[in-house]
């Protein structure tokens, strides 16, 4: 038997002895055999309600030397008994191990909401052989198997489609309302649906390393990362625990000196434990902090801890890098100029560029493959951060860049056969990569992106949502920042250009110099930023380990409006912290001023005690039923 479900039968036990103890009290006759019948069902109250509260309690004492609020309870309890108010103790218990109960069966379930991923996952599948096809355990499966997937079927583990095309159903793992159409060489994640079409996918993960098995582990380890609030409660709760313990036996002392007798003495002081017992501001803000990280993580937002959402909550500027986060990170090829034959340029470049994972090597590698052209064998290739790539091929060294790389090799400003198609391609609005040997300019070509469809409205929706500034940081040139910037509504003082990644890092310094930034890249190419910014974002991350390492949150999916609704979740978590913690502490100075002054009954301040827990828990229970969803803003 699991521990929930054995606290939930003693709780009921203790449930039904309160209620035959003060049915035998209150309503029935008082007959010796009912009150040998309502004596032993207190007992049983007492048993069943304090022992458990008892042994967790001493347990913490003796192995975290910490005072428990569980002995808070069961020290009032026994107070009450002591005094001849054996019944009052009893309710006491009763509503303690009623609110204990509903309060990990509530944090059982923010922990759970996230982990019914692992019910989607497929127990078998069907893994392509020599001789057709055999159904195997998914756990069987290994990277370069490969998976035949009919219509409806889930998909085991993450993979690439190697064969036939259709849409797949991803919105428990990114969010994504809208199936998405893959073809061969599109990845597709674990526990996603295949909705028509037969596709043929080749394994690319173990079952260990998958997206789910990921998002699960992120968001287990987010959960126990306490958040700074989380951990003051922490703090104050231990600290303020012994401060009410010595207090109850000053007062019972003071109550004592004023000649209300020991039993009345004891009584108050017992009232004064229970109404001064911080349980309702201890659990304020798990309460809500857990549920804020397992709504988001059923949005497709990720964050790693509290405390990256708490700190996410009070950002007011957020910087975006351009390719592949602001844009769809998928440019073409626009046009070439180039000294003597095209496809030697093409051949040459792309063997350079085999060595690189930025977007505008691939678009390059793509054209180069379109054409049936096999790159040319480059050796010895390392990029240059912020510039573009060197090499050396049979002819010696070879680079591939920016203007700054170029002016680094010295190259001239065009080679001699085209210099106006040259500097035709500088002035435009596409991004230049220019193919030189040493100093000798060899050719140029442009390529263009596009802004993500979500872009536009997720900014807008930052802005609307209360973030002040919305900047973008790019190491393209400012033509190109400039053309992207003004399809998303992002003003040209907002756009930092032909920057390096030192220079990103420190216009990140200065932002985070004014108030919290967030800095939202790739999680490759800005690792740096990620780093110095308060809040690191990683876009699109479902499938990339390196970005759900380098930032504090990852979007799984590539939609920019769930970053404007991840800043809303979060700025709705820390009012509803502010909420408990004000409503705790306020019912809290309110039973305590009135057990001083005005002789509040025990059961009053039990039910006070424990019915604020219970709100507050229920309180923070509110942000399960808000997930991220897509921003309802309009594109500019």
């Amino acid at each position: 038997m699991n521990d929930e479900r054995r606290n939930g039968l003693l709780t009921g036990l203790t449930v039904v002895a309160m209620v035959i103890a003060g049915v035998g009290h209150y309503l029935l006759p008082a007959t010796p055999v009912w009150s040998w019948i309502g004596m032993g069902a207190t007992v049983v109250v007492f048993a069943a309600g304090g022992v458990p509260a008892a042994i967790r309690a001493l347990t913490t004492l003796w192995h975290e030397r910490e005072l428990d609020i569980d002995l808070l309870m069961v020290v009032a309890a026994l107070a009450a008994a002591a005094v001849g108010a054996a019944l009052e103790g009893a309710v006491l218990l009763t509503l303690f191990s009623v609110s204990t109960t509903l309060e990990h069966s509530a944090m059982g379930r923010a922990r759970r909401a996230i982990e019914a991923l692992m019910d989607l996952r497929p127990d078998r599948t069907l893994r392509r052989t020599a001789n057709g096809t055999e159904e195997v355990a998914v756990e069987d499966l290994s990277p370069g198997d490969v998976v035949i997937l009919r219509p409806g079927a889930r998909v085991p583990v993450d993979a690439v489609v190697v064969e036939g095309e259709g849409q797949i159903d991803e919105s428990t793992v990114t969010g994504e309302s809208t199936p998405v159409h893959k073809t061969a060489g599109a990845p597709v994640f674990e526990a996603t649906v295949n909705l028509h079409g037969i596709l043929a996918i080749e394994v690319r993960k173990p079952l260990a390393e998958s997206t789910v098995a990921r998002m699960i582990q992120l968001v287990t380890e987010a959960q126990a990362a306490r958040s700074p609030s989380e951990r003051f409660s922490e703090w104050f709760g231990q600290r303020y625990t012994v401060a009410v313990l010595g207090g109850s036996v000053l007062a019972f002392l003071v109550f004592l000196g004023l000649d209300q007798g020991w039993h009345e003495a004891l009584y108050r002081a017992a009232t004064l434990l229970v109404a001064a017992s911080p349980c309702a501001i201890v659990i304020s803000v798990p309460a809500a902090i857990l549920s804020a990280l397992s709504a988001s993580a059923r949005g497709g937002v990720l964050f790693k801890g509290g405390a990256a959402l708490e700190t996410l909550a009070g950002v007011r500027t957020f910087a975006f890098d351009k390719t592949g986060t602001l844009t769809t990170g998928k440019p073409e090829v626009v046009e070439i100029v180039c000294d003597g034959d095209e496809e030697e340029f093409l051949t040459r470049l792309a063997g350079l560029e085999a060595y690189s994972e930025h977007p505008i090597a691939d678009a390059i590698r793509r054209t180069a493959a379109a054409r049936g052209l096999t790159p040319f064998p480059v050796r010895e290739a390392r990029a240059v951060p912020g510039e573009g790539m060197v090499g050396l091929d049979d002819q010696g060294m070879i680079w591939a860049g920016n203007a700054r790389l170029a002016a680094r090799m010295g190259a001239k400003s065009a080679p001699v056969a085209h210099p106006e198609e040259i500097l035709a391609l500088h002035a435009g609005a596409e991004t230049l990569v220019l193919l030189g040997r040493g100093a000798k300019l060899l050719g140029a070509l442009t390529v263009a992106d596009r802004p993500r469809e979500s872009s536009a409205a997720g900014i807008e929706a930052l802005r609307l949502s209360g973030v002040e500034r919305v900047e973008m940081l790019t190491g393209d040139r400012r033509a190109v920042a400039e053309r992207i910037g003004a399809g998303l509504g992002i003003r040209p003082a907002e756009i930092h250009a032909d920057l390096l990644p030192e220079d990103k890092v420190r216009l990140v310094a200065e932002f985070a110099a004014k108030g919290r930034v967030a800095f939202v890249g790739d999680g490759v190419n800005d690792a740096a930023a990620l780093a110095r910014a308060d809040v690191g974002i990683a876009m699109g991350a479902a499938g990339s380990e390196v970005a759900l390492q380098a930032a504090d949150v990852a979007l799984l999916s590539e939609d920019i409006s769930r970053l404007a609704e991840a800043h809303r979740l979060a700025r709705r978590t820390a009012g509803i912290i502010r909420q408990n913690l004000v409503f705790a502490m306020g019912a809290m100075v309110t039973l305590v001023v009135s057990s001083l002054f005005f002789n509040l009954p025990l059961p009053l301040a039990v039910i006070g005690h424990e019915g604020g827990t219970v709100l507050v828990v229920l309180n923070g229970l509110r942000l399960l039923a808000d997930p991220i969803r897509l921003s309802t803003a309009r594109p500019r």
